[in-house]
């Protein structure tokens, strides 16, 4: 986790990524109620909604990496 910055806007970025199998189909991990180890599959796309950048990259065989970033709103309406 750290602070992001683009332009005048911050907010902060995490940078989740694993060397498990990778995920091999993720337009199906996205929706809602998909699973693969039988929990609830609101994972992936619940913190798609709460984020405002979300970004997905997954290999079979190597891993996943998932990149969100929350952007500051107070700093929208200050300025």
């Amino acid at each position: 986790m750290r602070i992001a910055q683009k332009g005048n806007r911050r907010g902060i970025e995490i940078i989740a990524n694993d060397k498990g199998p990778g995920i091999p189909d993720i337009a199906l991990a996205m929706q809602d109620g998909y699973s693969s180890r039988r929990s609830l599959g609101i994972g992936l796309p619940g913190t798609k909604r709460l984020m405002d950048e979300f970004e997905i990259i997954s290999q079979s065989g190597y891993g996943t990496v998932v990149t969100i970033r929350k952007w500051n709103s107070q700093q929208s309406r200050q300025g």
